[in-house]
């Protein structure tokens, strides 16, 4: 026999330790799952998010329509009983015939929220162009009551003509409106069929820059400038600027309610823009850029709601139509309260004979 001991701690030290076990196919399983189940989660949380804000502006969007309604009417009764609107009236009926425009073209983000409109590029690129040119038109409108208010009347003479004017906002919206487009995109596959979105990330960074400038910037620096040289002016001449005319208090809330919903969406946009170049847009993000869009598109909601209800002649139109109507179910009314009531009808006949002996 040998007498030979063993060191246990050399034994210990010169003994390779055994492989710890991977990762085995179950757990790898369990954890695909999980990672599914929490995506699943922020893809139903985002989509909740998307319907309640649909939901809200779907209500917004029927009371703008029903207020446009009424608008149109009180704008025809005005015109058949003055055979004429005043310079800034036609301003005012131009506004909200464009925000009625861009109204109606929301609705196809109503209709297919939390999804997507599917449609051609095409397709999807004319319908961001006709509401980027609405959206284009209401603000230098907003421009253009602005430098009415501040010089009135007008100092060239081609702007003392509404219709003239007009044209000239119309043409520069659809020239911005072109450079918008052509720095959106798409420039291939016009034909191919995928989601549409007005204003897409994939747009990239110049786009969401120049729509920034063009929808909010510029128009914007205007009306601010134009504000303060009005109350330079008056102040100088002693005078009343806003609170002097009918038009004035609708043109400061209609004004401010603008600003606060462009500048939510320009900022949102910009953004989205960076999330998505640096890492992506998650299902989160891409929910609140729809809320964005709709809180732009209630902007126009608004604006009508406004106008009716500040606006002295709109006012007053709405209670003569409130008031005809409530005649109108008056006499209806006393017609079926009456309809079956019989008077009665005596007749007494007198003859010779009755007095005869």
């Amino acid at each position: 026999m040998s007498n030979q001991t063993v060191d246990p701690f050399s034994a210990a030290t010169n003994s390779t330790p055994e492989p710890s076990p991977g990762p085995t196919s179950r757990d790898l399983g369990n954890c695909t799952s999980t990672t599914s189940f929490d995506s699943n989660l922020e893809i139903i949380a985002a989509n909740d998010l998307t319907s309640r804000a649909n939901y809200v502006y779907a209500l917004c969007a029927a009371l703008g329509l029903v207020s446009a309604c009424f608008l149109l009417y009180g704008f025809i009764q005005t015109y058949r009983t003055q055979r004429r609107l005043a310079w800034l009236d036609c301003l005012l009926w131009a506004f909200c015939g464009f925000h009625l425009l861009l109204l109606l073209l929301s609705l196809s983000s109503v209709a297919y929220r939390p999804d997507y409109l599917k449609t051609t590029h095409l397709g999807c690129a004319a319908l961001s162009y006709a509401v980027n040119v609405a959206s284009l038109c209401g603000l230098l409108l907003l421009v253009l009551m602005a430098y009415v208010l501040t010089f009135d009347p007008p100092s060239h003479a081609v702007l003392r003509r509404p219709g003239v004017s007009v044209a000239v906002v119309v043409l520069t919206s659809v020239l911005c409106s072109l450079l918008l487009a052509g720095l959106r995109g798409p420039r291939h596959d016009l034909g191919k069929e995928g989601t549409c979105v007005v204003d897409p990330v994939q747009a990239g960074l110049s786009y969401a820059v120049a729509k920034l400038c063009l929808a909010f910037l510029i128009p914007f620096v205007l009306l601010v400038g134009l504000l303060i040289g009005g109350c330079v002016r008056q102040w100088k001449s002693r005078g009343r600027f806003l609170s002097g005319s009918e038009e004035g208090p609708v043109f400061l809330a209609v004004a401010m309610v603008t600003f606060v919903c462009q500048l939510f969406y320009s900022v949102v946009l910009v953004r989205g823009v960076g999330l998505h170049e640096e890492a992506g847009l998650s299902h989160h993000e891409r929910a609140f850029l729809s809320v964005a869009e709709f809180v732009l598109f209630s902007g126009s909601c608004a604006s009508l709601l406004l106008v009716l209800l500040i606006h002295r002649p709109c006012r007053e139109s709405l209670q003569g139509a409130f008031r005809q109507l409530r005649d109108c179910c008056r006499s209806l009314g006393s017609k079926q309260t009456h309809r079956h009531i019989i008077a009665p009808h005596i007749e007494i006949a007198d003859t010779l004979q009755d007095y005869e002996p």
